[in-house]
């Protein structure tokens, strides 16, 4: 059974009838509305932790898909999934390529720093402060690219830049 036809919530129906009748009016061709049709049971089953379901979504999704922009959605969200996966290098990858097809995408320039401090904090522990410094320094210009193209957003992010003397600037918005 098709995962549009289990949803058992109020809100999941509403939004795949919503999808539904965006799919029948949208002036799209049929791939691109099958490809949306594959985004969309990504999107659902990565909401119920199904991650593989999702990946084998997002993978015809990208198949199918031509819009760069759309592509880069489909990146980003495999991108989530390789990361909550602890698969860094996966998720990093993806995001380097939804960023190559939307340059204006915030979200995977901070998730891609967020790894970067993840993994200089790994290096830390470890005893390694040259790798630390190198991993917080990749981290912060992700940030102040995200902060850039998002202001307001990221101020957690801010502040570190701010406190460690990372930040280069000194008001962001």
């Amino acid at each position: 059974m098709p995962r549009t036809q289990r949803n058992d919530n109020f809100i999941d129906k509403s939004f795949t009838v919503m999808a539904d009748i965006i799919l029948k009016i949208l002036p799209a061709n049929k791939k691109a509305k099958e490809a949306f049709v594959y985004y969309r049971d990504g999107m659902s089953a990565q909401a119920d932790g199904e991650y593989a379901e999702a990946m084998d979504n997002y993978r015809e999704a990208l198949r199918l898909e031509e819009d760069p922009y759309d592509r880069s959605f489909v990146l980003y969200n495999m991108g989530l999934i390789h990361a909550s996966n602890g698969e860094h290098e996966k998720a990093l990858d993806c995001y380097e390529q939804a960023l190559g097809l939307n340059p204006r995408m915030p979200q995977a320039l901070n998730n891609i720093a967020v790894i970067y401090h993840y993994q200089g904090e790994q290096a830390k522990e470890a005893g390694n402060e040259n790798a630390a410094e190198e991993f917080y320094g990749k981290a912060a210009e992700y940030w102040k690219r995200a902060i850039r193209l998002a202001p307001n957003n990221y101020i957690e992010a801010q502040n570190w830049l701010k406190t460690t003397g990372r930040s280069g600037m000194d008001v962001y918005f």
